[in-house]
């Protein structure tokens, strides 16, 4: 990573746990050094059910609490909640979204951004990719110099590379270390982990992990696309 003098690294997803799900190992491997941020633009429950509003203040709280609680295992600075609907964000005018991370960069000052894979099957994925790219154009000093796509399990993989063009990673970082503390972060998002063989399964991350790897010759890994570095 370019770190130069900005130290400061910025994790922009859709939902709570796919921070973890894409980059947990890397997040655990860099805060020691670096000032992380995660913001998190969905709610991530109402889809589940007919109607929004059937999502219980308990359960949206609880599931906030989590990912709170995941940054402060993780060594993460603070974690910022937009609360946009779940699986919607195709429903919001794409400019407030923009605004909002627009804002998110502006405040922050990240020299480094981590977000989702643009042929994600998951809409809110899609949406979130093209509002960074478009928040992050290098205009107005913007303090971005590094931009990385990660994959989420059960939406990069169930896409079958038919949205888009499928991910392609070129970086890799090496989580050998930090693997435990990955899997770890996920259990404590009780109610987003699944039963192996669901990729969102402890054991279908770990396997993954050590697949991206295997592929190049560590214990553990986690793949990375790269979208732009200036050096």
């Amino acid at each position: 990573m370019n770190q130069e003098n900005n130290n400061k690294i910025l994790i922009i997803t859709a939902h709570p746990d796919d921070e973890v799900l894409g980059c947990g190992g890397t997040i655990a491997k860099y805060a020691k050094d670096n000032d992380i941020y995660i913001a998190i633009l969905g709610e991530g429950i109402s889809s589940r059910y007919q109607k929004r509003e059937e999502a219980s203040k308990e359960e949206l709280s609880s599931l906030k609490k989590q990912s709170q609680e995941v940054g402060r295992f993780l060594g993460v600075r603070e974690n910022l909640f937009f609360d946009l609907p779940d699986n919607q964000f195709d429903t919001i005018p794409f400019l407030k979204i923009v605004k909002e991370v627009e804002q998110v960069i502006k405040e922050i000052k990240p020299a480094i951004v981590y977000t989702h894979h643009f042929g994600d099957l998951n809409i809110d994925h899609r949406i979130t990719f093209q509002a960074v790219l478009t928040a992050t154009r290098p205009i107005n000093n913007c303090s971005v110099k590094e931009i990385y796509l990660f994959e989420v399990p059960s939406s990069t993989d169930w896409s079958f590379g038919k949205i888009n063009n499928p991910f392609s990673p070129n970086i890799f970082e090496n989580i050998s270390d930090t693997i435990n503390k990955k899997i770890e972060a996920m259990k404590i998002y009780k109610t987003e982990i699944r039963e192996f063989p669901h990729p969102r399964s402890l054991e279908g991350l770990k396997i993954l992990a050590k697949k991206s790897g295997m592929e190049n010759g560590l214990n553990y890994a986690e793949a990375f696309e790269l979208v732009r570095s200036v050096k």
